[in-house]
């Protein structure tokens, strides 16, 4: 298996021999329904746009995650796998080949990789977003991905999964709570899922964000953190720092291979 870090939530993963782009942002601002003055990102550099990609992934359907300008910059004959919000932005968008996902659905990507949809972040008072698990259907080899630190204990059915994605970074807004639970949240899925190896996710890599909203946010913990926290656990999980545009070949212990289907 092999992971690229594209910065923000942004990552390159090739699972089974397939190259799988998950909540691509990598031209253009990003900014929440046109408000700059709320909150802008901005890449110093474009990321370029990676080719030959077998799938888009789409976690969320809010800009961070399925970025119009990135999606409008894409092959939009790609086939597109996400959230029920995400795909609606997808389909939106002009993608012919659209699969929305439910909780406990799973899509077969050429018969080589299985995603399954769980439970991820809440989005206001009733939609839940999209975490999901990818397993070689060949080699066994899983991996799990949600961008803000949201899972249920019954995510632990799932396990072992060799390597997740998650936040290390603990984000919160005052009267709000936290956005993005960092160390409590990975803590939790090492226990859960017994990771040879996690991977931080939604930092800022090279990318920039400005905006009122930015001044308001509060924030807490890094990789290092949560290494020495699994460290105080007994458990041999290694934290990860890559870096951004990095190609990271994972050296991982194989485990039962699973059927895709």
């Amino acid at each position: 298996m092999d992971v690229t870090w594209l910065d923000s939530n942004s990552w390159l993963l090739t699972v089974g021999g397939q190259r799988i782009l998950v909540d691509p942002w990598l031209v253009g601002e990003l900014v929440f329904g046109q408000q700059t003055w709320l909150f802008r990102g901005e890449h110093p550099q474009p990321q370029p746009l990676p080719e030959a990609i077998d799938l888009i992934l789409l976690s969320q359907g809010l800009e961070d995650h399925a970025h119009p300008p990135t999606l409008k910059s894409l092959d939009r004959s790609i086939p597109v796998v996400g959230s029920a919000s995400a795909a609606k932005v997808a389909e939106g968008l002009g993608y012919s080949q659209v699969i929305g996902l439910d909780h406990g659905e799973t899509f077969t990507l050429n018969g080589l990789v299985t995603i399954k949809a769980v439970p991820g972040a809440p989005i206001g008072p009733t939609l839940i977003e999209n975490g999901y698990i990818l397993r070689d259907g060949t080699t066994g080899i899983s991996l799990f991905y949600e961008p803000h630190g949201f899972h249920r204990p019954e995510l632990k059915q799932e396990g072992p999964v060799d390597v997740v994605i998650t936040p290390v970074l603990d984000l919160t807004l005052p009267l709000v709570g936290p956005i993005i639970r960092g160390q409590k949240g990975a803590l939790e899925l090492v226990d859960w899922l017994q990771p040879q190896v996690v991977l931080p996710t939604a930092d800022a890599g090279e990318v920039t964000y400005s905006g009122v909203l930015v001044n308001w946010l509060k924030a807490r913990g890094n990789p290092q953190m949560l290494q020495d926290a699994i460290a105080r656990k007994g458990m041999t999980t290694q934290v990860l720092s890559p870096e951004v545009g990095q190609r990271i070949a994972l050296d991982l212990s194989p485990r039962e291979a699973a059927a895709a289907t």
